[in-house]
C-alpha cells in the first residue's frame, strides 16, 4: 500500500476523551484540533454530539474553524444520531455497530438478518439525508466475531454503495498481526473499498497491528496523541509515525509536518496533567539518548549506527551521556570539544577512567564532569 493513499484519522478528541484522566474543555479541543491540523493529519474525529449539549456545540464550533483536516464525528448506527450529527456541520460521520458475541455460538440466523436489515436502513437514511458527507460503517470487536458474519455484514454494506469506507475495529486488542493481515486482505478483496483500522493496545500490539493493516490494504488508520483512550488506549500517533518513517522517511517528511509533533504531544500532556512517557517513540525523554560507551562511540562517528530515526527531522536533538560509569573515552572527548577543550587521546582515557571510578560509587552530573575536564586541562 502506498503512503499516498494513507490517511490518519486522529481520534484524540473522541477515543482520547475515554482516557481516565481526560476532560477536555472546548478551548482545549480547539487548541488540540488546530495543532493536529497543523501537523497534517487528514481527519480529526470528535465525540458524538449525542453525548451532551457541550459535545454537540464542540462539533459545531470545530467544524466551522476551516481546518485543513476533515472533521468527523463518531455515532451509533441509529437514525436519531445521524440527524444530530448532520446538524453539526461535520464533513463525515463514522457509524458503528456490533454483533453480539452470542453469534459465535449460534452463527447466522434470523437475528443476523434483522441486524443487517437495521444497519442498511440507517445507512440508507444517512445517505439520503446527507449525500455530500463521507460515511464510514464499522463493526466493533471484529476479531472476536465469526469470519462468516463479517463477510455477510461487510459484503452487504459494501454492495449497497451507501458508504465511502468500511471500518474494522480490534476493540480489545485481541488480534495478532496475522489475524489483522488475513481480515484486512479478505475485506479488501471482497469489497474493493477503502478500509479504516482501529486498534486497541491492551496487549501492546496497536502500532504493529496498525502498520500490518496498512500493508494489507487499509487506507485509514486511527491514532491518538500519546495513544490515549479507553483502558490502555489505541495506536499512538508518534508510534505510528515512527513506524512509517523507519521505512519511508522521505515520504513521511513530505506528508506531515514532523517538527510539530513534539509540541502537539506536550500540549496534550499538559492539558491532561500527565508527563510524556520516557519511552514514547520520538517524543519521549529518552528517545535519542545514548549512554553505553560502545554505542556513543558509534553514534559520534555515524548516528545511523544506533538511530533508525533522525532527531533533526523532528526538531529534536540527540544526547550523548557522559556522567556515568558506562561512559567511554570517545564520549568524554566529544564533551571536552563541546566546551572548548582539547586533549591527547592518552590523557582523555585517563580522565575517562577517573570519571568512571567516581561515578561507580555515586551519581554525578554533567557539571561535575565539566569541572573534572577543566581541572585536568589546567594540570596538563
Amino acid at each position: 500500500m502506498s503512503l499516498d493513499r494513507l490517511s490518519i484519522v486522529d481520534t484524540t478528541l473522541r477515543e482520547g476523551e475515554q482516557f481516565y484522566n481526560a476532560n477536555f474543555s472546548q478551548k482545549d479541543k480547539i487548541k488540540i484540533a488546530t495543532q493536529l491540523s497543523d501537523f497534517g493529519v487528514e481527519y480529526i474525529e470528535l465525540t458524538s454530539p449525542c453525548v451532551s449539549s457541550q459535545s454537540k456545540e464542540d462539533c459545531q464550533v470545530i467544524s466551522r474553524m476551516g481546518l485543513k483536516s476533515k472533521i468527523l464525528t463518531h455515532i451509533r448506527c441509529i437514525k436519531e444520531d445521524v440527524i444530530t450529527a448532520i446538524d453539526t456541520g461535520v464533513a463525515g460521520i463514522n457509524l458503528f455497530s456490533r454483533i453480539s458475541l452470542s453469534h459465535d455460538r449460534y452463527g447466522l440466523g434470523p437475528q443476523m438478518s434483522q441486524t443487517l436489515e437495521k444497519i442498511l436502513d440507517v445507512l440508507s437514511f444517512a445517505r439520503e439525508n446527507a449525500p455530500e458527507l463521507e460515511i464510514r460503517f464499522s463493526l466493533e470487536d471484529a476479531f472476536r466475531t465469526r469470519i462468516e458474519d463479517l463477510i455477510v455484514i461487510y459484503g452487504a454494506v459494501g454492495d449497497s454503495g451507501l458508504v465511502d469506507r468500511l471500518g474494522v475495529a480490534d476493540t480489545v486488542g485481541y488480534a495478532l498481526p496475522r489475524d489483522v493481515e488475513r481480515v484486512i486482505k479478505l475485506l479488501h478483496v471482497l469489497t474493493g473499498m477503502d478500509i479504516e483500522f482501529h486498534c486497541h493496545n491492551d496487549t501492546g500490539s496497536a502500532v504493529v497491528n496498525s502498520y500490518t493493516a496498512f500493508e494489507a490494504g487499509a487506507t485509514h488508520i486511527d491514532t491518538t496523541v500519546l495513544g490515549i483512550g479507553e483502558r490502555n488506549g489505541i495506536t499512538s500517533l508518534a508510534g505510528f509515525i515512527a513506524r512509517l518513517y523507519s521505512f519511508e522517511a522521505e515520504m513521511v517528511k513530505k506528508k506531515y509536518n514532523l517538527g510539530n509533533l513534539k509540541h502537539l504531544h506536550e500540549t496534550v500532556a499538559r492539558i491532561l496533567g500527565i508527563g510524556i512517557p520516557w519511552d514514547h517513540p520520538i517524543v519521549g525523554k529518552s528517545a535519542f539518548v545514548h549512554k553505553a560507551g560502545v554505542h556513543t562511540k558509534a553514534v559520534i562517528l555515524n548516528p545511523k549506527s544506533y538511530e533508525i530515526i533522525d532527531p533533526s527531522d523532528f526538531n529534536a536533538s540527540r544526547t550523548i551521556m557522559v556522567a556515568h560509569k558506562l561512559t567511554g573515552w570517545n564520549a568524554v572527548k566529544d564533551r571536552a570539544q563541546k566546551i572548548g577543550l582539547s586533549f591527547e587521546d592518552d590523557d582523555i582515557k585517563k580522565i575517562t577512567l577517573k570519571i568512571k571510578n567516581i561515578s561507580d560509587g555515586r551519581n554525578i552530573d554533567l557539571k561535575e564532569v565539566d569541572e573534572i575536564l577543566r581541572k585536568s586541562c589546567d594540570l596538563i
